[in-house]
């Protein structure tokens, strides 16, 4: 006998039923929520109710005729004071709110996943912690991973964010190979792709490993609440720092720790390394230093990438030059250096005739150098010396004469920086995604944490001096004139820039600036520079003509 087809609503009506189940199980969670209060007080009178009914079952038949009475006259004293039975309606709610609350214990201990996951991160760390000469090892195979493993928390996820363990005495915490198999071994176990913070305890022989937040990347460009001589790297971890800064997200104003970077005459660091990868915010942060810069002092940049990410720094007041090709690179470093020295000068005689610092030496300076390799490797073929050489007098003498250098290049790019820059550059900032070998040869101290392949743009480390490294998150400070920049982020960059300057010419304000600027601009800056900044006596007779 022939087979006969199943119906259509049986053979193709599957994926609909599955949709309409899914449908169906999303409208009850919906209701459940909507419905949430009711159904708690529901649950409390029918719970008062059982109650009420036990009491009575419970009460002598003699003693019911009493009771009753008194229920009776309750009522009727409540019904006849003011608002008795609305108070009365209230208690009741209340009542029944709290005895019909859900109270379903919460978990004594781990699941069974969550069991599995300790067990395997218990057994892979026996190697490591455990010597066979040991009479009762902390970590054996098949041990009891209770004894070693204290407080741990899971995320909804089921991975570990949180973990503290103890480990015997004799393991060698005090090597930094040692600790860095540990941490290399947890943060596979325990799931990659995340950062994690290794807090040793040497003296305890304690270890906790915590899953770090990811620092927020919706701070754009703004005003910051700091004194002169201050500037903000960016924002890192609440515990890292000791103070906090008011920042505005949109709509909302929030406190957020700063990474603080101090110039001038009184900082232990003047000048700033950055180096990063390609893309990862070295530039943004340039930017950012710039329009901090630009409140008090005088900004000079010069541009090795020649893509015209400043150009909308050009002809603004403060903003001395922003050069893109070699020969105004040069002109433009070679008046730093002639400047530094005539502030140095300025203020020796200011000191040997007993007179305060004149005023023109006292308003900051700022070099503002991103990608200077491609300048000495252009320099190099055309057979001119590398225009590097001239940062040696303001990195040298730059906190002295209140003259600030900040030199950003891209990691294959760090082998051609002059030894001056990498020696006296003792602030560093690390960006983008870079392997802990990377950081710790920038910074000259391992990151604190482990670094994610895929990071946002803006984040890194940094380190001023000899202090700790800190995770850094910059503010988002876009090119204004890029069409990929969003309008919010636009505006914040531009209503930050200062006006321009009168005596140069308008340029369109929302329009792209040639790429090569003429080797004409820095002289037109020179002759047009504010008092404060304009070289005097035999330096401004000593300037090149052509730069």
């Amino acid at each position: 006998m022939a087979r006969r087809p199943l119906p259509r609503i049986l053979s193709s009506g599957s994926a609909q039923l599955a949709r309409s189940r899914e449908m169906a199980r999303t409208a009850a969670d919906s209701a459940t929520d909507v419905l949430h209060p009711l159904i708690t007080v529901t649950r409390g009178l029918r719970r008062l109710a059982a109650a009420g009914r036990q009491r009575w079952a419970d009460t002598p038949k003699d003693r019911r005729g009493p009771a009753l009475f008194l229920v009776a006259a309750c009522v009727l004293v409540v019904a006849l004071i003011p608002y008795g039975p609305l108070l009365a309606l209230i208690t009741v709610m209340a009542a029944a709110a709290w005895k019909g609350r859900d109270r379903t214990p919460a978990p004594a201990g781990p699941d069974d996943a969550q069991t599995g996951r300790l067990r395997s991160l218990y057994e892979a760390l026996v190697p490591y912690f455990s010597v066979p000469d040991d009479p009762s090892p902390l970590f054996s195979h098949g041990g009891e991973w209770g004894a070693a493993f204290g407080a741990h928390e899971f995320d909804a996820d089921g991975r570990l964010s949180r973990l503290e363990l103890t480990y015997p005495p004799y393991f060698t915490d005090g090597e930094p190979e040692a600790r860095a198999r540990i941490e290399q071994l947890l943060h596979a176990k325990s799931g990659r792709g995340r950062e994690y913070l290794f807090d040793w305890n040497h003296e305890a022989n304690h270890l906790v490993m915590t899953v770090l937040p990811a620092l927020p990347t919706a701070i754009a460009a703004q005003r910051f609440v700091t004194a002169p001589g201050e500037t903000v790297l960016g924002f890192t971890d609440g515990g890292a720092v000791q103070r906090t800064v008011p920042v505005t997200t949109g709509d909302e104003t929030s406190d957020a720790p700063p990474v603080v970077w101090r110039t001038g005459q009184r900082s232990t660091e003047p000048h700033l390394l950055i180096v990063g990868q390609p893309g990862s915010g070295a530039t943004s942060l340039l930017r950012s230093l710039a329009l901090q810069a630009l409140q008090h002092g005088d900004v000079l940049i010069v541009e090795g990438s020649g893509n015209g990410e400043f150009a909308c720094l050009t002809g603004r007041t403060g903003v001395l030059a922003v050069e893109c090709a070699p020969a105004g690179a040069a002109s433009s470093l070679e008046w730093a250096a002639r400047e530094t020295e005539r502030r140095l000068i300025a203020a020796n005689r200011a000191r040997q005739s007993g007179h305060p610092a004149p005023d023109d030496i006292k308003r900051p300076l700022w070099i503002l150098l991103d990608r200077p390799s491609v300048f000495g490797h252009l320099a190099a073929v055309e057979g001119r010396p590398d225009p590097q050489e001239q940062l040696q007098v303001p990195l040298r003498h730059g906190r002295a004469a209140n003259v600030t250098v900040v030199v950003a290049d891209q990691f294959d790019g760090v082998q051609d920086l002059t030894e001056s820059v990498l020696t006296h550059t003792r602030a560093r900032v690390v960006l983008g995604a870079a392997t802990p070998a990377q950081v710790e040869w920038v910074l000259g101290a391992p990151p604190h944490t482990t670094p994610t392949p895929d990071v946002p743009p803006g984040r890194g480390y940094a380190r001023l001096g000899t202090g700790p490294v800190l995770r850094l998150q910059v503010p988002a400070t876009p090119d204004p004139y890029d069409d990929a920049t969003s309008e919010a982020h636009r505006r914040a960059v531009l209503d930050l820039l200062p006006d321009r300057h009168p005596s140069l010419d308008e340029a369109p304000a929302e329009e792209h600036l040639p790429d090569e600027i003429p080797d004409q601009a820095v002289e037109r800056v020179v002759e047009h520079a504010p008092p404060a900044v304009r070289p005097a006596g035999p330096i401004a007779d000593a300037v090149p003509a052509e730069g």
